[in-house]
Formats: C-alpha cells, sequence, structure tokens
C-alpha cells in the first residue's frame, strides 16, 4: 500500500509543479547567485529542482531498494545528463532537490569528491532539510550555493591571473 500511495503521489506530480515552486523570477536569481559563485573558484555548479521521480524509477522502489537510493540513483542521471562530469578540472557540483520526497542530493565530480568527505555533504544536505520543511525554498537552494561555493573557494579558488571559462550553463533545471 505505502509503494502504491508514493507512486500516486509522483504521478500527481510534475514540471508544473516544479515551475509553481521555482517560478521564474526565483529561477533567475539563483542562475545569477551560481554565475557570481563561479567567478570565486575554477568549478561549476548546476542545480536541478524536480517535481518527481519517472514511473521507470518507482517500480524499483522496495526493501532493496529504499527511496532515498532511488533519489541518489535520479541525481546521478541528471548529473551525466548535464554533463557536470565534463569540466576541465573534474571540479563540477549538481544539487539535486526533488520535491515529491524533500529529497536533497549533493553530486560532486571525482577531484572534489576526493577532498570533500560524505560528513561535510551530508551536513550540507541537513541544514537545506530544515529550510525546506519549514517552506523556504529559495533560501535553502541559496544556502547550498553558499556552501558549496566555500567549499569550491577552499579547495579550488580561482588565480587572478588566469581564465575562468563558464563551461556549463548557470540556469536552473526545472523538470
Amino acid at each position: 500500500m505505502n509503494k502504491l500511495f508514493t507512486i500516486l503521489k509522483h504521478r500527481w506530480l510534475d514540471s508544473s509543479d516544479t515551475r509553481r515552486r521555482v517560478p521564474d523570477d526565483m529561477a533567475q536569481r539563483l542562475a545569477r547567485r551560481v554565475a557570481a559563485s563561479e567567478g570565486r573558484h575554477s568549478g561549476e555548479i548546476r542545480v536541478c529542482v524536480e517535481a518527481a521521480l519517472p514511473l521507470s524509477y518507482l517500480w524499483r522502489l522496495g526493501r532493496h531498494t529504499p527511496m532515498q537510493a532511488l533519489a541518489r540513483q535520479r541525481a546521478m542521471s541528471w548529473f551525466g545528463r548535464l554533463r557536470v562530469w565534463d569540466t576541465a578540472h573534474n571540479n563540477g557540483v549538481l544539487i539535486y532537490l526533488l520535491l515529491a520526497e524533500h529529497s536533497i542530493e549533493f553530486v560532486a565530480d571525482r577531484a572534489l569528491a576526493a577532498r570533500v568527505g560524505p560528513a561535510q555533504w551530508q551536513g550540507m544536505v541537513d541544514r537545506l532539510t530544515v529550510q525546506l520543511r519549514e517552506g523556504r525554498l529559495e533560501d535553502g537552494l541559496t544556502q547550498a550555493l553558499e556552501e558549496v561555493s566555500a567549499v569550491l573557494v577552499e579547495h579550488f579558488p580561482q588565480p587572478a591571473d588566469e581564465a575562468n571559462p563558464n563551461e556549463l550553463p548557470d540556469l536552473v533545471v526545472r523538470a
């Protein structure tokens, strides 16, 4: 019964729900924050907000594949689809938010993942979760961007004498 309820919840939501929760003006503000952040480090940040999982993911839901694992798998899929892995320094980060489950995932490319441990990422997830539960989506995503930026500045600061091409779009993906 629980699986059926979850499937119905996910089938009920679609991209219009994402656009309602992340309207154009908010998406533009977040994109400007991403661009400003990327001027301070050599990393690339993408933000993806998705209303619900596709049915192909939901069929896998069960005792051996909990929702958290499905959300992580979906975030990894978006990481690849958005080519976050395809940066010169292998230090891209995807901030993924699944609205149906209030699930947050941070996916870091290999160079950054080698320097930042799971506990630090989990702390960011926990802080963003608090903001989301309080209904402050933009504040939470802004805080997540600031924290990811701080990590990237610490490990991959932008040298003043080097060009910093924008390798990936700054736009927020709303699916």
